[in-house]
């Protein structure tokens, strides 16, 4: 699995990405097809409450998920993203099961 940290209009520190990677891995407990995850960090307006823009596009065989959420911590963002992926990914394997 291959794991893409992209930080727009900051930097990102070695200890977030290391949380990211450490979080996004745990995905693959869940699904084990997972070829590329893209992680986007953006702040939105500094200085204001809401404004770090956290979103993970997950590749797997045959289609692409996306979740986006915006809160006051990456952190928060990404644990909440890395949640509605699990989610999603479940969907997705059961769907398959199905066929």
């Amino acid at each position: 699995m291959e794991i893409k940290i992209q930080s727009i209009h900051f930097d990102a520190t070695e200890k977030l990405e290391a949380f990211i990677e450490k979080k996004v891995a745990k995905l693959e407990k869940s699904y084990e097809d997972i070829q590329k995850v893209e992680v986007q960090l953006k702040v939105v307006k500094p200085a204001t409450a809401q404004n770090k823009e956290t979103s993970i596009t997950v590749t797997v065989p045959g289609t692409t998920l996306h979740v986006e959420k915006t809160n006051d911590t990456f952190e928060e963002g990404i644990d909440l993203c890395v949640d509605a992926l699990r989610v999603q990914l479940q969907k997705n394997k059961e769907k398959l099961r199905n066929y």
